[in-house]
């Protein structure tokens, strides 16, 4: 019995611990060098005056709804990235699940000398999916 309590407080307990986010920035690594990297460049430098930057971009402390959205929705409006004009457009990539939109996010929150604090969760996509 005693035994039955002590799992009981384990798994509850630890279901409000935050989880690790190195397994979905490892998995996020990988969509972007499929879906993201021709555009984006491999080291998130983008190509000047064409696509902005993700390495160090100030546009990235956007609320994540917003960069989720670009995912899903894609971008045509102008938008400023570092104090630089972009008009370039980006497709929607809606054809990617949740789970891939979330762990893309993660990586390139977390890359190239980014660091937003936070996760980005499939839960969230999927909220903002339509």
């Amino acid at each position: 019995m005693a035994l039955l309590i002590i799992t009981t407080f384990f798994v509850i307990g630890t279901a409000f611990i935050p989880q690790d986010i190195s397994e979905s920035i490892k998995r996020g690594k990988e969509v972007y060098e499929l879906s993201c990297q021709n555009c984006h460049m491999e080291n998130g430098e983008g190509l000047p005056d064409v696509n902005p930057p993700l390495a160090k971009a100030d546009y990235l402390k956007k609320p994540t709804d917003v960069l989720i959205n670009i995912i899903l929705k894609g971008q045509s409006d102008e938008i400023v990235v570092n104090g630089k004009k972009y008009n370039t457009i980006m497709p929607a990539m809606d054809y990617m699940d949740d789970v891939q939109i979330a762990d893309v996010l993660n990586y390139i929150r977390n890359s190239w000398g980014n660091k937003i604090p936070g996760e980005v969760t499939p839960a969230m996509v999927k909220t903002l999916r339509k």
